[in-house]
């Protein structure tokens, strides 16, 4: 009888552990958190930056990511600022997985400013001459330059936190186990 009751009782311990509610949810992968990252960063600072351009701070549209290869003046409207946010949120995963790839193991604010500062340098220095309406850094208002790093800067920041907090993340639950 004892016996009896005590594998009805193990029969429903393993049911109870067979319900959905009761399963331990798997961790989405670093990599996976990384590329979110990219995108919602790329999508979000872009829209702040547009708001900066609608309201006359800086003279540059997000919408300058298309310049050269879009053609007609549908970019510089409404469906192409909203591509141009699509786009950069793309590129944005590139961005990141740089990030991932070089600085993720390093913690604080100094390694996402100095990332936002070096990728300010390679897109209004190096990649100057593929965006034909981007003038050269000496002929830009100082409004947007200002406006630009700065931007560039809390993108960095957010980029380099983000994706410090998730490996930290990572590691602590890699211990716990």
């Amino acid at each position: 009888m004892a016996q009896q009751e005590t594998q009805k009782q193990d029969v429903r311990i393993e049911q109870n552990q067979q319900l959905e509610q009761n399963q331990k949810e798997q961790p989405m992968p670093v990599i996976a958190k990384v590329l979110i990252i990219g995108v919602v960063g790329g999508i979000f600072w872009s829209m702040l930056a547009y708001c900066a351009y609608f309201f006359h701070f800086t003279e540059l549209s997000p919408s300058l990511v298309l310049q050269p290869w879009a053609i007609g003046e549908w970019k510089d409207g409404a469906i192409g600022n909203i591509i141009s946010f699509l786009v950069i949120g793309l590129l944005s995963i590139l961005v990141a997985l740089l990030y991932y790839a070089l600085l993720k193991k390093r913690q604080g604010i100094w390694p996402g400013i100095i990332f936002g500062v070096i990728l300010w340098l390679v897109v209004f220095y190096a990649l100057n001459p593929i965006f034909p309406q981007l003038k050269a850094v000496k002929e830009l208002e100082r409004n947007t330059i200002i406006t630009t790093i700065c931007f560039y800067i809390l993108y960095g920041v957010f980029i380099g936190y983000s994706i410090s907090f998730e490996v930290t993340e990572m590691r602590r639950q890699k211990q716990a186990e």
